[in-house]
């Protein structure tokens, strides 16, 4: 279903683009933003949600205001945040009563962790498809500062090939500074996730990352629910 929302910007409110999907009765809802040279509708994203939708998931795939207006370069990143705070208000409008998280392909992945860090969103956790560390070839400007401030669990899925990631040890530093974060590598994997001598659609790249995702959300979300249920026992008398 092809849609919209509003955001409400410094210099006044916008609609962007955007689809939320879901199954007949989804055990949970993940908002999607693309990465900065795409929008919403590039295959590697459809792809991604499709596989996340035939786990259970209702999905909302949006454009960042600055696609929308049909500019190539990202805008402020606080027009970011204000998205990311309008998609998940409306994620869970449209999905109420199922645990909802964020994910993004590198500065969408990006832009959720600092509407976190700020306490702008309060997913039940993160996932970066491709998180950039730093530009390539420029390891010394890194993009980690605010990760410590996240407080929901942040999932890592990282090529091991991807020049927005080299050297690794700086991510693994990362993850370690993180209050609750793991990696999952991509053997061979760009920053597109593409293998060398591996030509795939990137569609099915995209739909390819599922498993591993709804795998560690899956486990995140028994992992709370126990703590949940240990919070909640009677005391013994």
């Amino acid at each position: 279903m092809t849609e919209g929302f509003t955001v409400a910007l410094p210099t006044g409110e916008v609609t962007v683009s955007a689809a939320f999907e879901t199954p007949a009765d989804p055990w949970a809802a993940m908002a999607i933003a693309h990465g900065a040279g795409a929008g919403y509708s590039h295959p590697f994203l459809v792809g991604f949600a499709r596989g996340v939708r035939a786990a259970g998931m209702a999905t909302l795939r949006f454009n960042f205001p600055y696609v929308e207006a049909g500019r190539r370069m990202p805008g402020p990143a606080a027009h970011a945040v204000a998205t990311w705070r309008a998609a998940d208000a409306a994620l869970r409008a449209q999905a109420p009563g199922v645990p909802v998280w964020a994910a993004g392909k590198s500065y969408g992945g990006r832009m959720a962790s600092m509407a976190a860090a700020e306490g702008e969103i309060a997913p039940a956790g993160l996932v970066y498809l491709g998180y950039p560390l730093h530009p390539p070839g420029q390891p010394e400007k890194l993009r980690v500062a605010h990760l410590p401030d996240v407080a929901p669990p942040q999932l890592f899925v990282e090529g091991t090939n991807d020049p927005f990631v080299d050297p690794h040890a700086q991510l693994d530093d990362a993850v370690a500074s993180c209050r609750d974060a793991a990696v999952h590598w991509v053997d061979g994997g760009n920053h597109s996730f593409e293998v060398k001598g591996r030509k795939r659609p990137a569609d099915e790249v995209g739909e390819g990352l599922a498993d591993v995702v709804v795998a560690w959300l899956r486990a995140r979300s028994a992992a709370a629910e126990m703590r949940r249920s240990a919070g909640m026992r009677m005391p013994e008398y």
